[in-house]
């Protein structure tokens, strides 16, 4: 299933680079591009980072 249409990237490629140290979206944007086009997905992000155990899952909002 894809998590990013806009890049094209698939679940498995986002467990992927959680697996592999991506701690937070933007992370998983800098290892495999997801979340980097118009940002629709950054929720699902979220929710495999706490599914793969990660803690700091949300991005600090802007001031």
């Amino acid at each position: 299933m894809y998590v990013c249409i806009c890049h094209h990237v698939r679940e498995n490629q986002v467990r992927a680079a959680i697996r592999c140290g991506a701690s937070d979206e933007e992370a998983v944007g800098d290892a495999c591009g997801a979340g980097t086009g118009c940002g629709s997905c950054l929720d699902r992000i979220a929710d495999l980072l706490e599914e793969e155990g990660n803690t700091d899952t949300r991005l600090p909002s802007a001031a």
